[in-house]
């Protein structure tokens, strides 16, 4: 701002020291140093809460941002998979117990559910060294007849060839 430089700096304090006088000057070169200290510290706070204010602006608007994006994803939606289960569960039964015409449960035919066994016969066969034989004994295939040898077609003339 001030552009200071060795030359002037003597001039202003040759001015001072005689307009002062040489008794006061250190006083009042004190004073202005503590003056001075005191400027740049009430800048120094200005400058602070200034860079304070401006984060907080920036942050407040980030803040703005993320409630506007979270209330756009937010899904307003209470779900409860035990609750649902139990009043699916719980109207099927209602419903189940004011049909008239669904039978009771002791009057229901499981027939359709049954499967049809082979009679089985009541004694289970004498286990002997032939049947046990058999059961392990390897299956041999038969053995294959040969094709019959094929034969050549009879030779067919043409009207007019031979």
């Amino acid at each position: 701002m001030f552009d200071f430089d060795a030359g002037k700096l003597i001039v202003i304090g040759l001015v001072a020291l005689i307009v002062i006088g040489p008794k006061e000057l250190p006083r009042v070169l004190r004073q202005l140093g503590q003056a001075i200290s005191k400027m740049r510290r009430m800048a120094s706070d200005f400058q602070g809460q200034f860079m304070d204010a401006m984060r907080e602006a920036d942050i407040e608007e980030i803040r703005k941002d993320v409630a506007k994006v979270a209330d756009s994803a937010r899904v307003d939606m209470n779900f409860d998979p035990v609750e649902t289960m139990r009043h699916e569960i719980g109207g099927a039964i209602d419903s189940h117990n004011l049909d008239s015409n669904f039978p009771p449960p002791a009057e229901l035919d499981y027939s359709t559910n049954v499967i049809n066994m082979p009679d089985l016969p009541d004694e289970a066969p004498a286990v002997t060294e032939a049947t046990i034989a058999a059961a392990i004994a390897p299956v041999v295939p038969e053995p294959e007849t040969p094709p019959a040898p094929k034969t050549p077609p009879a030779a067919q003339t043409r009207s007019g060839e031979a």
